[in-house]
């Protein structure tokens, strides 16, 4: 190939120059046809090809459908539904992985699983392993890339790690799946009502805590992006630190966090732990709100209007407090010192919220 003529080498000169003509040698003569690397120096990514090709990407839709005896149509929007660029008949995005994928996939509609079930759980698949896939391109990156390297250097050494550390993450990620169905099953329930009916309990009571950082959306307009990034991080790893017992991390979202409890008490210690923590680590200070009420689990997440009303409350606390409505306060009975913050009207709520209470961090009766 010609890649001066095709200009795959313009503005590049000494060892720049050759390190970039070394790995378009190496892509060629891997198949890489010249309009892909043209492709890739004008996207920029000529680096992330051999990363690209060690990953696999070799089948159509089409010869996927045709393997594991699935429609078209289903491969595509399974792998619409993880939240993935829908692609071409002809495009080939679909490696061995997938072919397994697909025949598993093929294997829950056959047993009788509703393909909208299906649907919803790659759905949430993707949504996960997105984050997944993203941190670990962060964390590989900033490991491995190093001051000065050179296109080859980068794109080799990336490939290579994907050779030889991908496969230990399957068992990591086999391990976490295990590992959460586990504890489901732990505090789930399945009683003769669920049999009769064959249908699990729907909406039930449940303990809500929203908990965000003041003022983290004006902090973004002044520190570097990978500040903020840590700071959303460290709230995150601290959420999960003080979700003990019977109180469950839900989600976190930049700089808010949302748990889950069946117990008043839990939950409350848990709020006054996550302030005092985010206090000690001198992140922006943190506020809380807790509610109680029906609630609906579905797809890893919770709704219902306790979930609506616990943020709401978190948007009227006062900085380094947890705000707590008057069940909460009734159930909690003597745990913690409590002082009444008023009554609230709150936007989405068509009633005031009736004798909210705070407690204040170190005004715990007990559990300190």
């Amino acid at each position: 190939m010609d890649f001066a003529g095709a200009g795959l080498l313009d503005g590049l000169e000494g060892d720049e120059r050759a390190a970039r003509l070394e790995l378009l040698e190496r892509l060629a003569a891997d198949g890489v046809s010249l309009e892909e690397l043209q492709a890739a120096v004008a996207e920029d990514r000529l680096v992330l090809l051999p990363l690209e090709r060690a990953l696999g990407a070799r089948y159509t839709a089409a010869e996927v459908a045709e393997r594991t005896r699935l429609d078209v149509d289903q491969v595509i929007a399974a792998r619409r539904a993880l939240g993935l660029p829908e692609p071409g008949l002809d495009d080939r995005v679909f490696g061995e992985e997938d072919l397994a994928a697909y025949e598993a996939l093929k294997l829950f509609l056959d047993s009788g699983l509703p393909e909208e079930s299906v649907t919803e759980l790659n759905r949430v698949l993707g949504e996960g392993m997105a984050r997944f896939a993203a941190a670990v391109g962060g964390a590989f990156t900033a490991a491995f890339l190093g001051r000065g390297d050179t296109e080859h250097d980068v794109a080799l050494r990336f490939s290579d790690m994907a050779e030889t550390l991908g496969p230990a993450v399957a068992p990591v990620l086999v391990a976490a799946l295990n590992a959460h169905p586990r504890e489901i099953a732990s505090r789930g329930m399945i009683g003769r009502d669920q049999l009769r009916s064959g249908q699990l309990a729907g909406a039930q009571d449940v303990v809500v805590c929203f908990a965000d950082l003041v003022g983290f959306t004006a902090l973004g307009g002044q520190i570097a992006a990978e500040e903020l990034g840590g700071v959303a991080g460290r709230l995150a790893a601290l959420a999960a630190q003080v979700a003990t017992g019977p109180v469950r991390l839900v989600k976190t979202i930049g700089d808010a966090a949302m748990f889950v409890s069946p117990e008043v008490v839990p939950m409350v210690d848990a709020a006054l732990t996550l302030v005092e923590a985010i206090e000690a680590a001198d992140l922006p200070a943190l506020r809380a709100g807790i509610t109680i009420g029906p609630a609906l689990q579905r797809a890893g997440d919770w709704y219902g209007h306790p979930v609506n009303l616990a943020s709401r409350v978190t948007g009227v606390a006062r900085p380094g407090s947890v705000l707590c409505t008057q069940e909460i306060r009734d159930a909690s009975g003597d745990a913690f010192a409590w002082s009444f913050a008023g009554r609230y009207r709150l936007k989405g709520v068509p009633e005031l919220v009736p004798a909210a209470s705070r407690a204040a961090a170190g005004r715990r009766a007990r559990g300190a």
